[in-house]
């Protein structure tokens, strides 16, 4: 890793990447026009598909779910797809589904075409009640909303899957800079530098009041200082700042909030000044008309809580039912194989901290110490790593049951007492919680999960930063579109076995 040096004329040529992709950085703007007009060309074929697709399955399918004497008037349909589209599109529009902001860069975008379509159906449902003669057939109502936002979404990933590899060629990036040389700021810059598909391109730190670390060890150049940004700006073509706020005093913040914070040129981002800490959300309220920020002691609140208690059990009771015989197979089985009980007892640390059984099926020796203890070298890659490739305590099911994650089966019970949930960060137990370190307390803000992004990221095989980089970042960006996307994905990972060992 190089040093954070000052730039000069020799650390552009020692650093050619850097540049060949700053330069097709400047060319992306001319990229994004045709790229906005492409998407909204695409939306109005994905809707307009959509509504035809609901009218194929309505009134061409013959499905005893719906009333089969029924003709309708497909000219009356047809002239009313024509008139819904543009509608959609507008309302897309509004959301701010084509603004550079809120495309291509994660969930979020997912949940705005839900609202957009969900708004265009209320339309048409109101339209029905004003006009008394205006009738629909409410099947074809029903298809149409929900292929009216799987269809743009299925669009959207297309785009986003496009979009990716152009950004992880160098194009449609936005030259971008991290002001502020402190932790706080290196850490801001090693995370947007490891997430490829950001949209930033990293030229570059600024030092602000005198926040360099003496010894500093980062693949960045220093681009100078607060007092020297609107020329640092000006000769790299910046377009977005991250402000990492715990490295700058109050006039330079005030300073670069005057120059910058209304330009039509310039993306202001700001830290909260807590990015090690704090994962839960902040809220601003209002005290003797001071707005102070609070923090939430828990990361879902509100509706976001109801939706995950909804998908949890909505999932967990069924599943239980469904699957009993099967787990009850599985424990016959591991009781025929080797002496000891069925299900494994670990201690581990949930809400708040509280430490709860987190059951599994058993998949060692009940003598299993006394095994390890005579390979002395894997007892000690143990300690070291947290985990073996080659265990020799597992048992012939349990390696079997490992393979699979059968053996995590039986969390579906401390899912239903409320200790766990389907998705969430890995289960630590209390001795694990130092290899967290200062991020440790955020981990204890929402339950862990049976799966997760470290399950369909690699399970074993990634190192335990990246594990702790991975429950950061769902905690941070926790979604009910994200815990979906993640239990779809947990299938083909678990039948893949990467990592299961």
């Amino acid at each position: 890793m190089k040093s954070l040096m000052p730039q000069t004329d020799e650390t552009r040529v020692a650093s050619p990447i850097l540049w060949q992709s700053a330069k097709k950085c400047s060319q992306s703007p001319r990229l994004w026009r045709p790229i906005q007009a492409g998407l909204i060309l695409s939306d109005a074929l994905a809707i307009m598909a959509a509504f035809r697709a609901a009218y194929w399955i309505r009134f061409e399918m013959a499905l005893p779910l719906f009333r089969l004497d029924v003709v309708p008037p497909p000219l009356f349909y047809y002239r009313l797809f024509a008139v819904l589209v543009p509608i959609w599109v507008i309302i897309f529009a509004l959301l701010g589904l084509y603004q550079k902001k809120n495309i291509f860069g994660g969930l979020k975008e997912y949940a705005l075409v839900f609202r957009g379509a969900t708004i265009g159906m209320l339309i048409l449902i109101v339209a029905g009640f004003v006009d008394p003669g205006f009738i629909i057939a409410r099947g074809w109502l029903s298809l149409s909303w929900v292929l009216g936002f799987l269809f743009p979404e299925g669009n959207r990933f297309l785009w986003r899957r496009l979009v990716y590899q152009m950004r992880l060629r160098g194009y449609l990036l936005s030259p971008a800079i991290v002001v502020g040389a402190n932790e706080e700021g290196l850490m801001l810059a090693e995370q947007i530098l490891d997430w490829k598909t950001s949209g930033l391109n990293l030229i570059g730190i600024v030092d602000g009041a005198g926040s360099l670390d003496e010894t500093p060890d980062f693949p960045l150049p220093l681009l100078g200082e607060c007092r020297d940004l609107e020329a640092i700006v000006r000769a790299h073509d910046v377009q977005e700042l991250v402000i990492a706020t715990s490295a700058l005093t109050r006039k330079e913040f005030t300073d670069i909030f005057k120059r910058f914070g209304v330009s039509d040129h310039i993306n202001l981002r700001m830290s909260s000044g807590l990015f090690e800490v704090i994962t839960t959300g902040l809220e601003v309220k209002e005290v003797a008309y001071i707005p102070l920020v609070s923090i939430n002691k828990v990361r879902l609140t509100g509706g976001d809580r109801v939706m995950k208690f909804l998908l949890d059990y909505g999932l967990t009771l069924p599943a239980l039912l469904l699957i009993s015989p099967f787990l009850l197979l599985i424990a016959i089985a591991i009781r025929l194989d080797s002496s000891g009980p069925a299900l494994y007892r670990r201690r581990v640390l949930g809400l708040y901290g509280k430490e709860f059984d987190a059951y599994k099926f058993r998949t060692m020796h009940v003598d299993g110490d006394k095994i390890l203890d005579t390979y002395p070298e894997l007892k000690a890659e143990l300690q070291e790593s947290h985990k073996l490739k080659q265990d020799p305590r597992i048992t012939r099911v349990g390696r079997l049951l490992r393979k699979f994650s059968l053996d995590e089966l039986p969390q579906l019970l401390n899912v239903l007492r409320g200790e766990m949930s389907l998705v969430g960060p890995r289960m630590i137990s209390p001795e694990e919680i130092r290899e967290y370190e200062k991020w440790g307390m955020n981990l204890l803000t929402v339950r862990p999960g049976i799966t997760g992004l470290w399950q369909v990221s690699g399970r074993s095989d990634i190192t335990y930063e990246e594990r702790v980089r991975l429950d950061m970042y769902y905690i941070r960006n926790w979604s009910i579109l994200l815990d979906l996307h993640l239990l779809l994905r947990t299938i083909p990972a678990v039948l893949s076995r990467r990592g299961a060992y």
